[in-house]
């Protein structure tokens, strides 16, 4: 039996179909799929027999969820140990390389000049939320569980997450960035991370009339008006309780409001790395201007995490071991205090090259 590959790249009439096939890792993206992906869409941006392009994952779970965490594990305790690494060894080593390649994907997605319909159904974590909320057509589902939970594994948001968070209004974004919590499809599209919603079982009808009618009639015919969002209605008290200055006093605004929901976010939060907290909310409230400068930053403030002991205890706590008791190394004041060196320049050879000017 022959392996399939772990991206399945088709044309069908006149659409680009990329189809990440690791259903039983949930589609999780490694650096060959990254740039399988970055390949096809080069080939069919300028293609005129390309009219638009389909991203979706194998199988019912998810897009996907996130990277290739084992490896990054493997990387994370040989450069956090003893003195093992530093922002040169970080850029060189595997997660280092594949963050290059991933963020430039990131980027190109972004400006894509064709229809980029991405299918955000069951699970889209991390880098799934990377290769869909970036795109121009954003389709969720009754089944999308969408999250940002790197702030659990002792990381933070990357794949250009930030820049979309800090652009959430009334705070959501922080919210979500600082919970690592699940949305709902509906809670996507009414924090502006996605555009369509399409019930989960009229998908296959859904492509297949991508394909005969083209993207605008696909979506007239099957998108429909999504459900309330339950985030949506705890609008509130978030816009007061997470526009704090620092995570402590979120926690303690949070504690509070004296809701249900409020304390849920509480105890998440305290729970979380205190370092990847600092550095999160640091990136929210000083927002770049574009996302080819926050993916520049996300990409220093990664290579750093990748050498922080929290990355390495986070991913063994939650996925290796799944004790989940993380023994974190900070605490929210000395963690505030380190943010200039975790944000600061790399070496020039290690900074980010980013391509603006073409897909």
């Amino acid at each position: 039996m022959t392996d399939q590959p772990t991206v399945l790249i088709d044309v069908v009439g006149r659409i680009g179909q990329i189809t990440l096939n690791r259903p039983a890792s949930i589609n999780a993206l490694d650096h060959p799929m990254a740039l399988s992906m970055h390949d096809a869409l080069r080939t069919w941006a300028n293609d005129p027999a390309i009219d638009a392009v389909v991203v979706a994952g194998a199988g019912e779970r998810g897009l996907c969820a996130g990277g290739d965490i084992a490896a990054i594990h493997r990387d994370a305790s040989k450069l956090s140990s003893g003195g093992g690494g530093d922002d040169a060894a970080a850029a060189n080593s595997p997660s280092g390389r594949f963050w290059a390649d991933e963020y430039r994907l990131n980027l190109d997605i972004s400006a894509y000049p064709k229809p980029y319909v991405a299918i955000m159904d069951g699970i889209v974590m991390g880098g799934g939320v990377g290769i869909s909320a970036h795109g121009n057509t954003r389709v969720v589902t009754d089944r999308t569980r969408l999250a940002m939970p790197e702030v659990g594994i002792g990381f933070v948001p990357d794949v250009g997450g930030t820049f979309l968070l800090a652009r959430v209004p009334d705070q959501l974004g922080t919210y979500a960035a600082l919970t690592g919590g699940t949305l709902s499809g509906a809670d996507a599209i009414a924090m502006g991370l996605a555009d369509h919603y399409v019930l989960a079982e009229n998908l296959d009808a859904f492509r297949d009339s991508i394909v005969s009618d083209g993207v605008d009639a696909a979506l007239s015919r099957y998108a429909v008006t999504p459900p309330a969002s339950t985030l949506d209605a705890e609008r509130d008290w978030i816009r007061e309780a997470f526009a704090a200055d620092t995570v402590s006093e979120i926690i303690e605004r949070c504690r509070a409001v004296g809701v249900e929901s409020a304390d849920r976010a509480t105890d998440r939060i305290a729970s979380k790395s205190p370092a990847s907290l600092a550095a999160t909310l640091y990136a929210l409230r000083h927002k770049e201007s574009d996302l080819a400068q926050t993916l520049r930053r996300e990409y220093r403030v990664s290579l750093r995490f990748l050498q922080h002991p929290d990355m390495a205890e986070g991913i063994r706590a939650q996925v290796i071991d799944k004790d989940r008791t993380p023994a974190w190394t900070s605490d929210h004041a000395s963690a505030a205090a380190s943010l200039d060196a975790v944000f600061a320049p790399l070496p020039a050879a290690c900074e980010l090259s980013l391509d603006t000017t073409t897909v």
